[in-house]
């Protein structure tokens, strides 16, 4: 498989992922400081945000990183960048990595994360040649484990008492799609998307 060098640009209908730049820091800091966003991610209460500085170190240093991809969401429609998406923690033996995602109150509720996910899934399977992307998502956050299974995670575990939150422990699911049932499903489960070949892969028909 390919590594993450290549940095794309993915199009769809609402959203366009693209990489970040430095630029995109003002925006990343005003997802940062939603409540709701610190709750989904585990951020400690009182933990300080991180500074405009670092966040523009962070994001103009992304294009140079071969073991992940990070691209921004920008919504088509204002042009403005919602969140984020990543595919990190790779494993190249077993052509595996970790997804993980980061949208603000103003990109939610309009589907705009679920036609993100598909198109990095897509990439993902479809150009770099995983045979594995998995997630971990905190079990009082209902809304995106309804986004993940509808492009086509699958729960597999249960992290018992992952997390710490105002005095009350969560737990974390672990979920993951595969290239094979993403080569059924391209990210719509249950409706009868013909299978599709994957780079090295034979498709199976649909029992």
């Amino acid at each position: 498989m390919s590594d993450f060098s290549v940095k794309p640009t993915l199009t769809g209908d609402r959203v366009v992922l693209r990489p970040p730049t430095e630029q995109d820091a003002d925006a990343v800091a005003g997802i940062l400081e939603d409540p709701e966003v610190l709750a989904f991610t585990g951020t400690p209460a009182g933990t300080p945000p991180p500074s405009l500085d670092f966040l523009r170190t962070w994001y103009g240093t992304r294009a140079a990183q071969n073991d992940r991809l990070d691209l921004a969401l920008v919504d088509r429609a204002s042009g403005e960048v919602v969140g984020e998406l990543v595919l990190n923690e790779w494993d190249e033996h077993n052509r595996s990595c970790n997804f993980r995602t980061l949208i603000g109150p103003r990109g939610r509720d309009r589907g705009l994360g679920t036609e993100a996910i598909r198109l990095l899934l897509a990439h993902g399977f479809e150009r770099l040649g995983l045979n594995r992307i998995s997630l971990s998502v905190y079990a009082f956050n209902p809304r995106a484990i309804r986004v993940y299974e509808k492009v086509g995670f699958v729960r597999e575990g249960v992290e018992r008492e992952a997390l710490l939150h105002e005095g009350r422990w969560i737990d974390a699911l672990t979920m993951s799609v595969l290239a094979r049932e993403w080569a059924v499903h391209r990210g719509r489960p249950g409706t009868n998307t013909l299978p599709r070949a994957l780079p090295g892969t034979t498709p199976t028909p649909a029992s």
